[in-house]
């Protein structure tokens, strides 16, 4: 069973939705793979290709939810792939697992990378932390892409927002299922039973960034499917905060938004993270701005 496949049906875990940053310190590299020590996490990090940095953001329990479409993006740019807290390689702390805190972190390590602005992407549990990123620290992201990212938690539908509800309860059931999983292989150092914990304690809180989003400083696209577990008009409502869908962009397109926004056909939000068409989405995007800056 693909690893998708496996967390689709462990009830759709991968959709989730303070500190300054600290000093880091370096660790010895293994192979392509890092560490940095920031804000007290021991957050892992592979770095891909070369060109611009675009931070990756996985979702929620699969620290390789873009499968090849990582090595489709690291064709264009230099990719930095961060394992969140208590996902993949990056070991939990006694932290609780939050949006906010993981933003702090990222922003930390982008400082700690002395990258400047980056371009950050983040899919699910990793949109909700660009989000946060972007609205915490606005000097360190340029462009921002969100994949099937909600503003609210009323953003997804109650059938996806009840799962929430269940997963901490479940926990304990679910873990073990994953650790005999081929994810559960990859990872074998991951306490499962604990990460479904303290991702559905995330997961069943009520959150609202609206008003965060309609002050983003970062040009963003928006990325969904369309059968995704967001619903439609809340994707509408996302992007009219952005500024879009207001009026007609004219004839020359001069009166369009900043911002942007695809829809995905023939997707869900458990296979839009390795949808073949998400990299050259997502590289018209960054690229226009390479062009524009060059």
């Amino acid at each position: 069973m693909l690893r998708r496949d496996f967390l689709k049906a462990a009830m759709a875990t991968a959709v989730l939705t303070a500190a300054l940053p600290v000093q880091a310190k370096k660790t010895p590299a293994i192979s392509n793979g890092h560490f940095a020590d920031v804000n007290g996490q021991h957050v892992f990090y592979s770095v891909h290709g070369a060109g611009k940095p675009l931070v990756l953001l996985h979702g929620g329990i699969d620290p390789d939810s873009f499968g090849s479409n990582l090595a489709q993006l690291a064709k264009h740019r230099q990719v930095i792939a961060p394992h969140l807290q208590a996902h993949g390689y990056t070991p939990d702390t006694g932290r609780s697992l939050r949006s906010e805190t993981m933003g702090d972190d990222i922003a930390a390590l982008i400082g700690h990378l002395n990258l400047g602005k980056a371009d950050v992407m983040g899919y699910s549990l990793g949109a909700s932390v660009a989000l946060q990123t972007a609205i915490r620290h606005p000097e360190v992201v340029d462009r921002l892409v969100l994949v099937s990212a909600a503003m609210r938690l009323d953003g997804f539908y109650p059938e996806v927002v009840e799962a929430f509800r269940q997963l901490e309860a479940n926990a304990a059931t679910l873990g073990p299922g994953v650790k005999a999983s081929p994810l559960g292989k990859a990872y074998p150092d991951v306490d499962w039973a604990n990460l479904f914990r303290k991702v559905g304690d995330l997961t069943k809180r009520p959150f609202d960034w609206s008003a965060d989003v309609t002050r983003l400083q970062a040009h963003t696209l928006l990325v969904f499917a369309d059968a995704d577990a967001v619903r439609p008009e809340h994707m509408v409502e996302f992007w009219k905060a952005l500024g879009g869908g207001q009026r007609d962009a004219g004839i020359n397109g001069s009166l369009r938004p900043a911002n942007q926004l695809a829809i995905v056909p023939n997707t869900t939000h458990y296979t839009l993270p390795v949808e073949p068409m998400l990299p050259e989405i997502v590289e018209r995007f960054l690229g226009a701005a390479l062009t524009a800056a060059g």
